[in-house]
């Protein structure tokens, strides 16, 4: 069984501050290509900033990009899993909560976030090898 934290445990964490603006969280997010990023006060998560909120509530709303601080535009209302959490758990929650990025928790302390393209990555490896042994055994079989 796989665990986020062996996913996270080689990754940088990408965040950015509930002060700044969404002209330059966009910038970093587009330079980091990535689709979303944390949002943190004094490394205390606060919310997540995705190019979906970007699109609802800065483009669609009118608001200038350099003059809105991104903590008033990102998302708050956020489900969070722990680092012990498995892969299954982390692809439940997201489903539950049709989400895409899920950041990742050790106790009170927000320590990365994962993505549902992660997760896929970790499934396809999954059954990438899976194939391959299936393979090896019919062939040794034949």
């Amino acid at each position: 069984m796989i665990r986020l934290r062996n996913i996270l445990q080689h990754r940088t964490m990408f965040s950015v501050q509930i002060t700044d603006s969404v002209a330059d969280v966009s910038e970093i997010m587009a330079d980091l290509n990535v689709g979303a990023i944390l949002v943190l006060e004094h490394n205390r998560l606060c919310g997540l900033f995705s190019e979906r909120d970007l699109l609802k509530r800065v483009v669609v709303s009118g608001l200038h990009p350099e003059s809105t601080r991104v903590e008033d535009v990102m998302s708050t209302s956020l489900a969070t899993i722990e680092e012990g959490a498995t892969v299954e758990a982390a692809m439940e929650l997201m489903h539950e909560h049709k989400c895409r990025h899920l950041p990742v928790m050790r106790g009170p302390q927000v320590v990365g976030m994962i993505s549902m393209r992660d997760l896929m990555d970790v499934e396809l490896e999954r059954k990438t090898e899976e194939i391959a042994h299936m393979r090896a055994y019919i062939a040794g079989n034949v």
